[in-house]
């Protein structure tokens, strides 16, 4: 299967993020309906596993009435201070800045937004209520766009994106007053899985690069994880959920071009290897890694669904249990498998985060 983003038109259509097949002159593949599923898995009306074309189009109907009909919902957070600064070479480089008042450089959480590494945008972040009660608390607040994925931007780069987005923060550190070391990152999906491998890394600091963002740390404080992946080397999710559920909900995510190579071949050989050993995120959680939040807030555990099988409560298991058997400090809220915060500590994300950048919540004693 030809990994589906490489054609413009559905790129186009499945970045839109609300229509589904909004042109009647788009052809409506297998390959477009599986790649439409993963977005829009609520379009799968009578939860087989896949998206017919009438559901498709009914979707997309009923979605169209209501943008027309409902009046659009006010940002819960203010305006950012700097917004669309381009920190890369490519057109989504891009992210949003709300700068704290602080009489000292202040630390600084970022938002990487979801979407299967195909659709969201940084927009999204000012839904979220956690900007204003950082700036309330003197934490300065980020939001990043990231290239989608395709033939020149494969997972590996994309994720090359998000560290470039902590480097150049880090390098406007004076001009910003950004405290260069406390920074944090966080989001849902493929935001949980950038945040995380940020976390579990190697630094990708290049101290004698020409490139000055480049020669600054990737490393953060702590991240966050909602609802993300256990690891983006994609075959291991065979080994946790089985060949037939994996054949049924892989879509993109098993084609070879994901990594930018050509073949299964490629992606099992030498090159595969290496390629899906830096995106390993389990593989490369090590005891001298930053403190990590999971959650994951799907109820149960069937597997009904392409949204199930990409945020299945296990995938946050498995870095759970990973990052306690190797050392790495973390406190996971999974309902579905009975785990939680333990009695005392911070049992959400802003607590723990501000707990780790050494910061009280406006308000609290």
């Amino acid at each position: 299967m030809k990994f589906p983003l490489l054609r413009p038109a559905l790129a186009a259509l499945v970045l839109a993020a609300a229509p589904l097949v909004r042109a009647q002159d788009i052809p409506v593949t297998p390959e477009l309906l599986q790649a439409l599923l993963v977005r829009f898995p609520e379009a799968d009306t009578n939860k087989d596993g896949i998206l017919s074309e009438d559901e498709a189009r009914a979707y997309y109907a009923k979605m169209r009435a209501k943008r027309t009909t409902a009046p659009k919902a006010a940002s819960v957070a203010p305006a950012p201070t700097l917004a669309d600064v381009s920190y890369g070479p490519a057109p989504r480089n891009v992210l949003d800045f709300w700068r704290a008042k602080s009489d000292r450089p202040a630390p600084v959480v970022i938002y990487i937004h979801g979407g299967g590494f195909i659709g969201g945008d940084k927009s999204k972040a000012r839904d979220e209520r956690l900007v204003q009660q950082c700036l309330e608390a003197g934490v300065s607040f980020a939001a990043i766009n990231y290239r989608y994925l395709s033939p020149a931007a494969p997972i590996q780069d994309v994720l090359r994106d998000c560290a470039r987005a902590v480097q150049f923060i880090r390098s406007k550190a004076g001009e910003w007053n950004v405290d260069p070391v406390r920074l944090a990152s966080y989001g849902s999906s493929a935001g949980a899985g950038a945040s995380l491998w940020l976390a579990f890394h190697d630094d990708l600091a290049d101290p004698k690069n020409a490139d000055p963002v480049l020669r600054e740390s990737s490393r953060l404080v702590c991240a966050g994880s909602m609802s993300g992946q256990f690891t983006y080397d994609f075959p291991q999710w065979t080994e946790v959920f089985g060949a037939e559920t994996v054949q049924r909900f892989k879509g993109i995510y098993g084609s070879p071009e994901l990594y930018g190579l050509k073949t299964e071949a490629d992606v099992l050989g030498a090159a595969g290897r290496k390629v899906r050993a830096d995106c390993d995120l389990r593989g490369l959680i090590s005891k001298d890694d930053v403190p990590v939040f999971l959650s994951s807030s799907l109820p149960g555990l069937e597997l009904e669904n392409t949204n199930q099988f990409l945020h299945h409560p296990k995938h946050s298991q498995l870095l759970y249990d990973r990052c306690r058997e190797v050392g790495v400090p973390v406190v996971a809220s999974i309902p579905a498998l009975g785990i939680r915060p333990p009695p005392g500590g911070p049992a959400s994300w802003r607590d723990f985060v501000f707990k780790q950048l050494g910061v009280t919540a406006a308000g609290a004693k």
